[in-house]
């Protein structure tokens, strides 16, 4: 008999709840198995199958809502080297709940979530990691948008679920992001990927996949070709001769200008970042400070923040279908 579990991974505003799951190196979502081993979540069965909750909300109608999903799914299945694809199944009077069986997004009208935009929930198989059902909620306390040029005071539908479908693929937050603290929340100032966890000022889009984002869904999901050609790099990050759990590590490639992250997920400081293409690499590792730290990691995990931003002392080079000679940094407490 297949274990289930209900996972959630809420975002996205100005401030972001905590997750409920952990994330392995890199930008995916993950869950623990029986045998204390972390899975990657990921869909073992195609197309994804996915239904619309038949309900409108001022300015944007549920046709609306689903051809704004179904652009964003298309952004995700246009990923080079990965085979993913979905299906509409038709508009529902069902909101999105977990654990009642089909995958349904839609707007829930969730007041008492003031700072949350929309939220991914999970039934997830704890024997090998298979994502059975994922539901999304767009917050409808919130002023929402399809307009193809954004709309001044209005968040832009498919910006957001286009974030929220990378998490129901299997992703997790990236740290590739600047914010800057305003009024007790975060405005962000820039950001590398879509599954950055805090959102853009209302009124502004954010419809287009950065490196990091296809680098993670290409570790998941990646053809064997693409997993062949591409490259691997990783080390430890060490204090005091201590593992940094939490630390973010950027790849920095500048022949191509692409950056993609990883973290230390352990004790030891282990990181990787997979999903490489072939080249040189500047590698820089610095704290999780520019969000909440739980929206990254478990809140349960203890993550260390008392560090300066360092680069490391030697470039990587990722070979074409192997992993660069071990980086390792040493960084110092602030």
């Amino acid at each position: 008999m297949r274990g289930r579990i209900a996972l959630a991974t809420i975002c996205v505003l100005v401030l972001i709840a905590v997750g409920e799951t952990g994330l392995n190196a890199y930008l995916k979502l993950g869950t623990r198995l029986p045998n204390g081993s972390l899975a990657t979540m990921h869909w073992n069965a195609f197309p994804i199958r996915y239904f619309v909750t038949n309900r409108d909300v001022p300015g944007v109608t549920a046709p609306q809502l689903q051809q704004a999903i179904d652009h964003a799914l298309g952004t995700w299945g246009a990923v080079p080297d990965v085979s993913i694809s979905t299906s509409f199944g038709g508009f529902t009077l069902t909101p999105p709940l977990t654990g009642d069986g089909p995958t349904v997004i839609g707007f829930q009208d969730r007041p008492e979530l003031d700072r949350v935009l929309g939220a991914t929930s999970f039934t997830v198989d704890t024997t090998n990691g298979d994502i059975l059902e994922s539901d999304i909620f767009l917050n409808s306390s919130f002023a929402w948008s399809v307009a193809a040029n954004g709309e001044t005071g209005r968040q832009d539908v498919e910006s957001i679920v286009l974030h929220e479908t990378g998490h129901l693929l299997g992703l997790g937050h990236s740290a590739l992001g600047e914010t800057e603290l305003v009024n007790g929340g975060r405005r962000v100032l820039g950001a590398a990927s879509i599954m950055f966890p805090i959102a853009f000022t209302a009124g502004s889009l954010n419809r287009v996949l950065h490196p990091d984002d296809t680098a993670g869904l290409q570790d998941i999901y990646g053809n064997a070709q693409f997993k062949s050609s591409t490259g691997s790099i990783t080390g430890k990050i060490t204090k005091n001769g201590s593992g940094v759990l939490g630390a973010h590590v950027v790849a920095f490639n500048p022949a191509t200008g692409t950056m993609v992250g990883g973290f230390t997920s352990t004790d030891d400081g282990t990181y990787t970042i997979g999903s490489l293409a072939p080249g040189t690499y500047v590698l820089r590792v610095e704290p999780l400070d520019d969000g909440d730290a739980g929206s990254f990691l478990s809140a349960s995990t203890n993550i260390d923040l008392n560090f300066k931003p360092t680069f490391a002392t030697q470039l990587a080079t990722v070979p074409r279908g192997g992993t660069a000679r071990v980086v390792n940094v040493q960084v110092q407490a602030k």
